[in-house]
């Protein structure tokens, strides 16, 4: 299983900071996130970055059982 971290506003929309989730590829541990978390999740999840192992990278990337993947929405400041 994935490890999946989420910040900001996909933590708040998720009502969890982590959580884990079977998949092959970076979509398939989204996908069953969204599946689990809903509406409101998949609908910030598509604003926000991804990053596995801390490196950002793209919906097609492999996951392993020990990988983290993070989602994190944009950051606005001033």
């Amino acid at each position: 299983m994935a490890r999946l971290r989420l910040f900001a506003s996909a933590r708040e929309a998720a009502g969890t900071a982590n959580a884990e989730f079977v998949g092959a590829t970076v979509g398939e541990v989204l996908g069953a996130a969204v599946a689990e978390f809903g509406d409101e999740f998949a609908g910030v999840l598509g604003t926000c970055n991804v990053w596995v192992n801390g490196d950002q990278t793209d919906w097609d990337h492999a996951v392993g059982e020990s990988d983290e993947v993070a989602v994190l929405p944009p950051v606005s400041g001033g």
